[in-house]
């Protein structure tokens, strides 16, 4: 099984995943389409048996800056951010992302 990218494109989508976060661990992945490193850390994350809540960074900048503001975490990209109960548990970027990683701390493991 691989990831099933979500896009996020809306401030009432990340509201909801904010809310979502309360039930389950919700993954944020922004991503940049132009960037080479972007690129092999998406794929990746690609190996994450789960849902992946993609932030495009190029067209939803807005989203991005948001998302910084409400978890306190410096915007880079790209960057995995795994949210519970509102508040980020885990989060990296550039090489630092590692499907391992995030399927550890999806199944309570780290």
């Amino acid at each position: 099984m691989s990831a099933n990218f979500i896009k996020v494109d809306s401030t009432e989508k990340l509201e909801a995943l904010f809310s979502e976060s309360h039930e389950k661990p919700v993954v944020l992945f922004k991503h940049s389409t132009t960037c080479p490193i972007s690129s092999g850390v998406y794929e990746e994350v690609s190996r994450v048996p789960a849902d992946i809540n993609l932030v495009i960074v190029q067209s939803s900048r807005d989203l991005s800056n948001a998302i910084a503001a409400k978890t306190g975490v410096r915007h880079e990209s790209p960057q995995a951010i795994i949210i519970k109960n509102g508040e980020p548990i885990y989060h990296a970027s550039h090489f630092d992302v590692t499907a391992k990683d995030i399927i550890n701390e999806l199944s309570g493991e780290m």
